[in-house]
């Protein structure tokens, strides 16, 4: 993959590289000849072969954690490429709400800690590592059933709620960050419906043709990210390139 738009020696993080999407992207960045160094955060702290990996363990629901992990990210920065890969729809005593009766405090909080609280932290400690010299991209996955506008079946009150709270997290970081750094990007991606375990229970209803593979994903997103400029950063785009209405 070519990263046109971007230059040669690129520093890049995977934030969840041990999720499907996530070491989707980590291989696609490995195989790019631009990229000299990929660091990668996770709660599992796996390793990975390639010598272009570092692999740091942490968990961005930990604030110290956070602290920690920039810390050692800034001896090595500053970076072109911050990559969030995580998310929450189900598992961990949790699931879709299909009404408001199903809605649970625990369920909001569960989904507001992942989708919300571990982005934005992110954010806040490692949006300040990137270049201000050239183009730099700080992106996070998000989702179209974040987009109020978008909304037409109803249902999934947590997940939809976190994400569009997710897509304000980063509509309001875009803005301050543009006032500075004009070469920063800060943006959503919608990975569309992806054969990982987030997604699994719901596969039936997917169109044919529709259900990705991660590596598929993963590489429409990177597309997606070269083919952007500072006047788009603040907005939340699907992998192929659309943007879509908060």
């Amino acid at each position: 993959m070519k990263l046109s738009s971007f230059g040669d020696n690129l520093r890049c993080v995977v934030i969840g590289s041990s999720g499907g999407i996530g070491a989707a992207l980590l291989e696609h960045l490995i195989e790019s000849p631009q990229v000299t160094r990929v660091h990668t955060l996770s709660r599992s702290g796996r390793s990975h072969p390639s010598p272009k990996v570092s692999n740091l363990t942490f968990d961005f629901t930990d604030e110290e954690s956070l602290v920690a992990a920039a810390q050692a990210l800034q001896e090595v920065g500053p970076f072109d490429l911050i990559l969030v890969a995580t998310g929450l729809l189900q598992g961990e005593g949790i699931s879709p709400e299909k009404n408001m009766r199903a809605l649970t405090s625990d369920g909001l909080a569960k989904s507001f800690e992942s989708n919300v609280i571990g982005p934005a932290m992110s954010a806040k400690y490692l949006v300040p590592l990137l270049r201000r010299d050239s183009k730099a991209v700080f992106a996070t996955l998000s989702a179209r059933v974040g987009s109020i506008s978008d909304n037409r079946l109803g249902g999934w009150y947590a997940y939809r709620a976190s994400k569009a709270a997710l897509n304000m997290i980063l509509k309001t970081l875009s803005i301050e960050v543009g006032r500075r750094f004009k070469n920063q990007l800060i943006i959503g991606l919608h990975p569309g419906t992806v054969d990982t375990n987030l997604s699994k229970p719901f596969q039936g209803n997917v169109p044919e043709g529709k259900l990705f593979t991660p590596e598929y994903s993963a590489g429409k997103l990177l597309e997606v990210v070269d083919g952007l400029s500072a006047a788009d950063s603040g907005n939340l785009y699907d992998w192929a390139g659309e943007r879509i209405e908060f």
